[in-house]
């Protein structure tokens, strides 16, 4: 007889019970499913799975940057440091970080927010792309910005006012931010990007969302993904200021998305904190947070687990909030803020490590235009799919037609469209999507987020699957 347990779906904390995380959802564990089933010798119609649920680019065949990889080995392994083949500035680089580690160990705890020289090069970074002066006391450390992000949302937990906190959030958006104010009990206010005008964010469609929401509950802060996830927009900086002069005008704390900056190939990147400054008095003076990772940009390095958050002018309290808060993670990984140190801080021109470095940058942005023109070609040319060309991450969003028929036969399977479209795209070819249910979307209106492949024989063909997965799709469903 088994004993009776402790801890049931009954009694857990139900709102963990409630998060939903799409691009880790039944559409991936049916993919893992599958790898299982092609190592053990089961026949599928296709040789792999290709796994674009994720934008983890290095599992996608990118390769590294040599710099970082060469620092963050040194700083692993100091004995590296008098044996041949690194070059100088990498050799340099990872003895100035050794030296402000306990015991020169990467294996030692850093102080809560970060190694010293790290924070002050992130400042000199942040004050270099928007002519604003940043202060590293103003930086702090996670595992990813994922981590920060939660605990800077849980800091709008208490209830003001007699009414329940909440926070507003552009859809589609990263389920990241649905699935922690689930679990920290936020509601979350919906309001929606246009697609019809490139993704845009309008006062009207902010002022409506608004309205509505506090009849019932405190809106206390504003999410802005930029560039967008999963769309691959940038907002215009005509779009920006609307966005800063709504959250003024309402009290409104900015949290501000920006983990794809490195990415952008066909726009400027106007961080909101440059905008806020150049807008002057009173938006100068507002508050905000701003976050950047190395799963993201160029680096890609996903699995070091370090990112990111400036906090700008928060409030003293506030402030004591988040580091008593921070002070309970310890601190993030230090091999981590290696990477984030290189990032940062790249090589120089007269550096030993500056030309190979520039070159494997072009690279990789080169690829990634070229990924995305192809997509949005691609997609485009699929009857009953559209697709508005992304500005730089490296996946599209495109819209697809789904016949009613197929509709009804989701609901009879307890499925949303979106899910049984991904499912048998993923039974059928391999390829791995995201439904854009999983990101929020407009009732009556589907998508699916595809990351794309770095090489070009696996992306070529992962487009020519999906296109005669969606042929057959509509023929079987007319």
């Amino acid at each position: 007889m088994e004993p009776e347990r402790s801890l049931t779906a009954d009694d857990v904390n139900q709102r963990q019970l409630r998060v939903r995380y799409a691009v880790r959802g039944p559409v991936l564990q049916r993919a893992l499913q599958l790898e299982r089933e092609l190592a053990q010798g089961v026949k599928k119609p296709f040789a792999s799975v290709v796994r674009g649920n994720l934008a983890d680019c290095h599992a996608l065949g990118q390769p590294p940057l040599t710099f970082l990889r060469q620092v963050v080995a040194l700083a692993a392994l100091p004995a590296l440091l008098a044996a041949p083949g690194f070059p100088e500035d990498a050799r340099r680089r990872a003895r100035r970080i050794l030296d402000s580690c306990a015991e020169r160990s990467v294996g030692a705890y850093s102080p809560a927010a970060g190694l010293a020289p790290v924070r002050a090069d992130v400042a000199a970074f942040l004050s270099e792309r928007d002519g604003v002066p940043a202060d590293a006391d103003d930086v702090y450390f996670g595992s990813g910005a994922s981590d920060l992000i939660k605990t800077v949302l849980a800091m709008f937990v208490q209830n003001v006012n007699g009414k329940p906190p909440a926070v507003m959030i552009p859809i589609p958006q990263y389920p990241l931010f649905s699935g922690t104010l689930t679990e920290l009990g936020l509601r979350q206010v919906d309001c929606f990007l246009d697609e019809e005008r490139d993704w845009e964010l309008s006062r009207e469609e902010m002022e409506r969302s608004l309205r509505e929401a506090s009849v019932d509950c405190h809106v206390r802060a504003l999410i802005i993904i930029n560039p967008g996830n999963p769309t691959g927009h940038v907002l215009t900086r005509e779009n920006m200021e609307e966005i800063v002069r709504f959250a003024y005008d309402h009290r409104l704390f900015l949290l501000a998305d920006e983990v794809y900056q490195e990415n952008i190939i066909s726009k400027p990147f106007h961080s909101f904190k440059k905008v806020m400054h150049e807008m002057g008095a009173p938006y100068s003076q507002m508050e905000l947070a701003s976050f950047l990772t190395v799963s993201k940009g160029l680096a890609a390095e996903c699995g070091l687990r370090v990112g990111l958050v400036e906090l700008v002018r928060a409030s003293a309290g506030a402030v004591t909030a988040f580091r008593n808060a921070r002070g309970l993670m310890q601190c993030s990984s230090v091999l981590g803020q290696c990477a984030l140190d290189c990032v940062v801080r790249p090589p120089a021109p007269g550096d030993e490590s500056y030309e190979r470095h520039v070159a494997e940058r072009r690279h990789i942005l080169r690829v990634m235009e070229e990924r995305a023109a192809a997509a949005h070609r691609a997609f485009s040319d699929i009857p009953g799919y559209s697709c508005i060309p992304t500005d730089g991450p490296m996946f599209a969003y495109p819209r697809i037609e789904i016949p009613e028929s197929a509709q009804r036969a989701a609901r009879e399977q307890g499925l949303l469209p979106d899910e049984l479209y991904c499912l048998q795209l993923l039974e059928e070819t391999g390829v791995c999507a995201t439904p854009g249910s999983g990101f929020g979307q407009r009732a009556g209106t589907f998508h699916f987020r595809l990351t794309f492949p770095f090489a070009r024989e696996p992306f070529d063909a992962a487009l020519a699957a999906v296109r005669r997965f969606h042929l057959n799709f509509l023929q079987r469903y007319a």
